[in-house]
This record gives structure tokens, sequence and C-alpha cells, in this order.
């Protein structure tokens, strides 16, 4: 392990600049925490948490916050300071960071639209109402897609995925809200805290199987830890509506504690929606994070040409 820990820090040394802020991303259990802790004790600076799920307080087990030790050793900031019933927003986490950027930060996390936001810009769309929200649904689920871009602003409908209803919809939504269709408030989407060329951009290349091994021995650590007295502690007031319900396991351990299924099952549902959630972000990180610099979680090494 000295010597494991030793190579990590000359790479970090050869490849990442001390005096400047740096991004972590990666799919579930990738060991981006571990890493971002890594550079914090080589190099210094304050370590940001980028995942959309660890903000709240109701999950330290379940989500992976990083354990009391490890805050001991490096500062952490932005984990678990949102009650887990309170709707967060990637505007709000942005307002949340701005503050923290006159430092070195090490931003890291697996919510890629967290680092779109902070590298690119956010437009800040109010949000959809609850009615509009119900109206939506409806048509969707009478016409699909197609009732709903007839609805749509020509610019609007050219600019987006036609065949993703979901987009279809929120761009429909965001009409009806607003008055002003969703590329128009794309197009006035402000310059972005922290630009990409500004920093040093880091995503784990996480190897399938290898990662399969990790969320499988991962979950039965949280299991062991205390993942089932976090839910327990919630039971009272568990709903599937609350922001902190997405966190994956939660409905599955809730149903165990309901007795409408064992434990054994939910740890295997549980399971398979964490890997199910791995690869669609690792689909959505090839396709939007081609000039990052990689990092083989493996070999701990740093890969230039990625």
């Amino acid at each position: 392990m000295p010597q494991i820990e030793s190579d990590l820090r000359q790479e970090i040394a050869r490849h990442v600049p001390p005096d400047r802020p740096v991004l972590i991303a990666g799919p579930t259990a990738s060991g981006k925490s571990a890493l971002a802790l890594a550079i914090a004790e080589a190099q210094g600076g304050v370590i940001v948490n980028a995942d959309a799920l660890q903000v709240f307080d109701s999950w330290r087990v379940l989500t992976a916050r990083p354990e009391p030790q490890d805050l001991r050793r490096a500062a952490h900031l932005l984990y678990g300071h949102v009650p887990g019933d309170m709707a967060y927003s990637v505007g709000q986490w942005l307002r949340d960071v701005a503050p923290l950027l006159n430092r070195r930060v090490i931003v890291v996390g697996g919510t890629g639209l967290y680092f779109r936001a902070l590298t690119e810009g956010l437009a800040e769309i109010p949000e959809t109402p609850a009615d509009i929200r119900v109206q939506g649904d409806a048509l969707r689920r009478a016409g699909g897609p197609a009732a709903l871009l007839a609805g749509l602003d020509a610019a609007s409908s050219t600019r987006i995925d036609t065949r993703n209803p979901m987009r279809v919809q929120r761009a429909w939504e965001v009409l009806q809200t607003t008055g002003r269709g969703i590329a128009d408030w794309q197009d006035a989407t402000p310059p972005p805290l922290l630009p990409l060329r500004e920093a040093t951009p880091l995503l784990i290349n996480a190897p399938r199987d290898w990662l399969a091994a990790r969320i499988v021995t991962r979950f039965d650590a949280m299991l062991a830890g205390g993942a089932l007295e976090e839910a327990r502690a919630l039971l009272p007031c568990w709903s599937p509506t609350r922001p902190d319900a997405k966190a994956i396991g939660a409905p599955e351990l809730i149903a165990h504690l309901r007795g409408d299924t064992t434990l054994e099952a939910a740890r295997d549902a549980t399971q398979t929606a964490t890997r199910q959630y791995a690869k669609r972000q690792r689909t959505w990180f090839r396709a939007r994070m081609s000039g990052w610099l990689r990092f083989d979680p493996v070999g701990g090494r740093f890969d230039t040409a990625g």
C-alpha cells in the first residue's frame, strides 16, 4: 500500500498542476473520492462535492459520502448540507459553489450536469408548476412526443432530441411556464463560473468488469456500515417523492423494512440498479467529456492521450 500511494503521488505531481482547480468525474464506485483525497493531501486544496445525492443529510452511508476519518484528512464542502425533503437544483449547487472558487478547489462527483453547468454556464429556467407538469404528463401519455411537439416554438423543435419524450416534454413545459422557448433560454446562458480551460479535468476511466465487482463489495460494505439503519430512521417520513428518495438502494431497503421483500432481494436489486446507473454515467461521460484527462484506477496512471 505505501508503494501504491507513493506511485500515485508521483503521477499526480507529473500530471496535475498544483496551482489550478481540479475536476474529477467518473461513474459510481470508481474511486473518485479517494483520488480527490490523494490530490488534496499531495498538493493542498478543498474537496467540493459534485454529486446530486451526496448533498442530502439523510444518506451518509448509502450515498458513499466520505468517511469521518477522510473528513479529518482534508476539508470537504457541500456534503450533507441539504435536508432530504428539500428540493435542490443544479442552479442552487452553482450558487453554493460560486463563493468557494476563490481558493484551490477539487470538485469531485458523478453528476455530469453539475460539471457541465460549472464549465459551460447554466440558464436558470424557472421551475415548472405542478399543474403544468400534470398537463404535460397527460399530453405525453395520450399523444406521445408528437402531441407536445405541436405546441413548441420552431427554434426549440429543431434543437432538442425529438426522439426523447422527456426532453420534448421539458421543452414544452418551459414554453408553457415562461412564455420563452428553451432554445431562447439556452442562447441567453451566462458565462461559466469555471471554464474548462482554466481547470485540470480528470475522468476516471473505470473498466466495466472491475467496476461491477466494486459495486457488489461496496453495497455489502454499506449494509455492514449502517445503510439499513439509515433507511429505518427515514421509514416514518418516507415518501417516494422526497428528493433524497432517488438514492440508489433507498426504495429497495424501505421495501424490505416494510416486509415487501427480503434483504437478499433488496441487495440484488440495488446492485443491479447501481450497475445500470454506472452504465448510463459511462455513456454520458464518453459523449461529453472527450477532452478530459483520463485516469486508470486499476493501474493508477493518467492517460494524456485520452
